[in-house]
């Protein structure tokens, strides 16, 4: 018995590793894209990033010899999925662009709090008083860090629970799309949609195309690498070790996100920011703990 607790527990660990080394690549996927915008319009630049993304992607789905196109990826599940991913994303860049980028990070650790919640209102899951009251504390905290009604609010702010609100949809709606997809097709059919995004905001923002130089290049390369590389983490760390293992680890983005805001863009951390981040890291590790507790 003894090996195979270790074993596990061997398991746990790295997959915990690809989970920290996920949301790091996520975090400077998100510094890099905030930076190029010095030189590149917020529209061009999610249209320069998703075309990255999908050569990649689509690269590795033919390499595997995964079908790019096929009647599941236009279910309903898949075109909700693809609705909610570019009103996610689009909310999101724009999020990081025109905001700090430590606060829409903060903003960003909701997410897994509203699939809770959506679970259950969409799919009928189970969920407690105590959950329920987790979940109420962590939009609070969201509520504390945007802080409506004070003279500090900035409606720029809404952007990053937009964007949230879309993950979060984006999400629900994985759950229910056909699993034969494998993770290198729904990554090019992600970054599909951030082309459409930035199609979208493109001609919504009417800036004239402008080719990005050689450094701002090399940044969106460097974000579409970063960006690669933290979903591909991502999905090995889901299936390296337990669920309720590795998940806490999501969080280290928050430090990650945090630590880029500060040292590259010279951002300062607010009482509410804090406070804000204290009560979404809480609630969600509580939810998280709770729905295990259910489960054995």
């Amino acid at each position: 018995m003894a090996p195979l607790i270790a074993t596990d527990r061997r398991a746990n660990l790295i997959g915990s590793l690809w989970m920290v080394a996920a949301m790091a690549g996520f975090a400077i996927e998100d510094a890099l894209l905030k930076a190029s915008h010095s030189t590149l319009p917020i529209g061009q630049i999610m249209l320069f990033f998703g075309l990255g993304g999908t050569c990649v992607f689509g690269g590795l789905a033919l390499a595997r010899k995964q079908p790019l196109f096929t009647s599941d990826v236009v279910s309903r599940p898949m075109c909700i999925r693809a609705v909610f991913e570019v009103f996610g994303r689009l909310f999101y860049v724009l999020a990081i662009t025109l905001t700090p980028l430590s606060s829409a990070t903060v903003i960003l650790q909701a997410t897994p709090i509203v699939v809770v919640a959506g679970a259950a209102l969409v799919f009928g899951e189970q969920v407690g008083r105590r959950r329920w009251v987790a979940i109420l504390i962590g939009l609070a905290g969201v509520v504390v860090i945007i802080q409506p009604g004070a003279e500090s609010f900035s409606a720029l702010s809404i952007l990053a629970v937009l964007g949230m609100l879309g993950f979060a949809g984006r999400d629900l709606a994985s759950r229910a799309a056909p699993a034969n997809l494998g993770t290198a097709v729904l990554g090019f059919y992600g970054f599909l949609s951030i082309i459409l995004a930035g199609v979208i905001y493109s001609v919504w923002e009417g800036a004239p195309l402008v080719l990005p130089d050689a450094p701002t290049a090399l940044i969106l390369s460097g974000a579409v690498l970063a960006g690669v590389l933290g979903y591909s983490s991502l999905m090995k760390a889901m299936r390296t070790g337990e669920v309720s293992a590795v998940t806490p680890f999501r969080y280290t983005r928050l430090l990650f996100g945090i630590g880029l805001g500060v040292f590259m863009f010279a951002e300062k951390l607010s009482g509410a920011t804090l406070l804000g981040c204290g009560l979404i890291v809480l609630s969600g590790l509580f939810i998280l703990w709770r729905g295990q507790q259910k489960a054995a």
